[in-house]
């Protein structure tokens, strides 16, 4: 009987934790920053694996939960918690448009970037870890149906099925983010190259304006 469940709940999380990645918050992000900051495919891989862990990290934390304090409770605390992180990634895009534009005007006046707007405060990493925050808010909710059908197997099986989901939802968000890094770096133009960064948080925007309109 234990491992009739188990196969079914194993199929279950690797279809739930593919299948959730397809919505473009989950990898358009990553594809456009990547376009505008010029990451490297290894880069962008290991920087969708780093906000992706905490994503899955924290969905499976909250089922863990949902097992000792009850499903209606936190399933409630992690639909607020996307909403809430849904709103900080449309914040982030803004202020990352904005932050664009800014770096698009000292290039201008300037005839090549400033180090006011490049080099302050390393922001490249402050982006990645901003990243990896707003995917730690974003937990997956679906996943806490499972943990607690889950409840009756022993913990082998459980950390089996934990790692199966997070495999599945990482994998699924970089085999989608690869291609399309490639795809956005296919556009060219002066334009874009000038604006790169602002297209890029407004892309971002939008996404998650997106999320809330479709309620996603």
């Amino acid at each position: 009987m234990q491992n009739e469940l188990f196969v079914t709940l194993s199929l279950t999380a690797a279809a739930v934790g593919s299948l959730h990645s397809i919505a473009p918050d989950h990898w358009v992000p990553f594809a456009a920053l990547a376009r505008a900051r010029n990451w490297s495919a290894v880069r962008t891989a290991r920087v969708t694996l780093f906000c992706g862990f905490g994503h899955v990290t924290v969905s499976v934390l909250l089922g863990v939960l949902a097992l000792l304090i009850g499903r209606e409770v936190i399933e409630g605390f992690g639909q607020r918690l996307e909403s809430l992180a849904t709103l900080i990634l449309i914040a982030f895009g803004v202020a990352y448009a904005i932050w664009g534009i800014r770096h698009a005007v000292g290039v201008r006046l300037h005839g090549h970037a400033h180090s006011h707007y490049d080099h302050v405060h390393g922001e490249s990493k402050t982006t990645e870890w901003t990243l990896f925050l707003i995917f730690c808010a974003d937990p997956c909710v679906a996943v806490i149906p499972i943990m607690l059908a889950a409840a009756s197997l022993d913990v082998w099986r459980i950390v089996a099925l934990v790692v199966i989901y997070e495999v599945a939802t990482i994998g699924a968000m970089i085999v989608l983010v690869l291609p399309a890094r490639v795809g956005v770096n296919l556009v060219k133009g002066e334009w874009l190259e000038r604006y790169g960064h602002a297209t890029a948080g407004l892309t971002i925007a939008l996404v998650g304006y997106a999320m809330v309109v479709l309620g996603i």
